[in-house]
């Protein structure tokens, strides 16, 4: 028996825990293990549960979901964050991908995209959404560059075909749609991913496009 992935619902706002409950509560391979009204009791029950997926709302009180995601990456617990938002809260997610969440998805995303980003965050991988990435990106770009960091490796361990592999991840293609663009196969561009995150210490696809835009390998605005 397939063991069942272990959600945490992190919002103000009880008439969508309620929702979201109902959502995954459907699904046989989903089980919600607790339910956290403000930042900092996510990060308490998190400790506490370790949950494989904390669905996290940006805004709330005590601790944003920010901070709350930042604190969870810092205690290094085996726990995910999804973050879930508006498009009236852009600046937040930015900083909520910086902090180390495995990806976000709108509100109003329909219920079956939720439960298979759910999945995917918790087998490990990143969820990014091609088009809010780049709009956020486009929009915020000004708020990337960060002084104080420190760049894993430099890019030029890549090899030029990996640097292109990052490239359209950064321009938020999927798998599918860099074969394309580099006439391989799917499974060459997933080895490609694999080798150009470990050369760069990343953990996943979201960290390797905000990389991709800090380092300026990757322009906001820049053709698709």
């Amino acid at each position: 028996m397939v063991k069942p992935i272990r959600v945490l619902l992190a919002d103000d706002q009880p008439l969508l825990r309620s929702g979201f409950r109902m959502v995954l509560g459907a699904e046989p391979d989903l089980d919600i293990v607790g339910e956290a009204a403000d930042g900092a009791e996510a990060v308490d029950l998190a400790r506490r549960l370790l949950p494989d997926v904390v669905l996290m709302d940006v805004r709330m009180p005590r601790r944003d979901g920010v901070a709350a995601t930042r604190d969870i990456t810092a205690a290094k617990l085996p726990v995910h964050v999804l973050i879930l938002t508006t498009f009236d809260l852009d600046d937040y997610v930015v900083g909520a991908l910086r902090a180390g969440a495995s990806g976000f998805l709108a509100k109003d995303v329909p219920a079956e995209e939720l439960v298979a980003a759910i999945r995917t965050v918790a087998a490990g991988e990143a969820v990014v959404a091609p088009r809010i990435l780049r709009r956020l990106l486009d929009r915020f770009a000004g708020l990337l560059p960060d002084p104080d960091a420190t760049l894993p490796h430099s890019l030029s361990t890549l090899t030029e075909r990996e640097r292109e592999v990052l490239v359209n991840v950064a321009r938020g293609l999927s798998n599918a749609e860099i074969a394309r663009a580099l006439t391989v196969s799917e499974t060459t561009v997933k080895t490609h991913v694999g080798h150009m995150l470990t050369k760069l210490g990343l953990r996943d696809r979201v960290q390797a496009v905000v990389l991709a835009y800090e380092t300026g390998l990757v322009r906001p605005g820049s053709p698709t």
